[in-house]
């Protein structure tokens, strides 16, 4: 299924997770997790590489409410929804089970630090490495993008999280994907941000209702001018493609 050409996912939380406990059974290739939510769709009608990487993707979760809306309107039934950073808590615990090792890279100053401080402390057989990478992924230098690498090739882990924010991290770790062969890679944008406690994230009911978004912007004002000039947008080119489709 499809969005503004975007493919979104169509499996259950229980078949993302049974789909990656597999991978990590027989790790091969690049394995790629991206989220799809209606700010990643109007990017990716931007910048193709992006859309072609979400395309790609092995898997696709929906993050975002904006995205179950946008299928009802197009006809789509049964569009699943299931947050990157519920998925990135619950593949946490498949490593600590499974004694997996597990990098963290990205973020300002000592977030990823914290974050694998954080996932050490909930977890007794976590084993995990956080670290900077990149100061700043608009402008960065292929020795920087080149030492983060080469970080992670010789921890060798099981499971990746970069918080660089889209599209910046899936089209740094697609660049990368020769180096990242047998590794679950997952962006996660402000993921270490609500699993450190740095920012409060929406209640449970706020969540399970879609009003993350809502919360978000009522904690987090200044996200008031990004999201009301490409929400409105991705609404009129829904709508749109469902005219165009009758």
């Amino acid at each position: 299924m499809k969005i503004l050409g975007v493919e979104i996912g169509i499996e259950s939380e229980k078949d993302i997770l049974e789909k990656i406990k597999k991978y990590l059974q027989n790790p091969q290739n690049f394995y790629h997790v991206v989220s799809v939510n209606p700010e990643n769709v109007i990017i990716s009608q931007k910048v193709r590489a992006f859309r072609d990487i979400i395309n790609k993707a092995q898997v696709k979760i929906n993050d975002g409410v904006g995205i179950v809306l946008a299928g009802q309107i197009l006809g789509l039934k049964n569009v699943p929804r299931f947050t990157g950073v519920d998925l990135m808590d619950k593949l946490l615990k498949v490593a600590s089970e499974g004694r997996m090792r597990v990098a963290f890279i990205g973020g300002k100053g000592n977030l990823a630090e914290a974050m694998s401080d954080c996932y050490k402390q909930a977890h007794i057989e976590a084993n995990s490495i956080g670290f900077q990478g990149i100061r700043n992924i608009r402008n960065y230098t292929e020795n920087e993008s080149k030492k983060a690498i080469s970080i992670v090739v010789d921890y060798k882990p099981r499971l990746m999280f970069v918080a660089f924010g889209s599209p910046h991290q899936e089209l740094w770790l697609y660049k990368n994907r020769a180096s990242l062969q047998g590794i679950v890679c997952m962006g996660v944008g402000g993921g270490f941000d609500f699993a450190t406690n740095q920012v409060k994230r929406a209640p449970k009911l706020l969540r399970s209702f879609g009003l993350e978004w809502l919360f978000r912007l009522i904690t987090q004002p200044w996200r008031a001018g990004r999201q009301f000039s490409r929400l409105p947008y991705f609404i009129w080119l829904v709508v749109k493609e469902r005219i165009n489709k009758k």
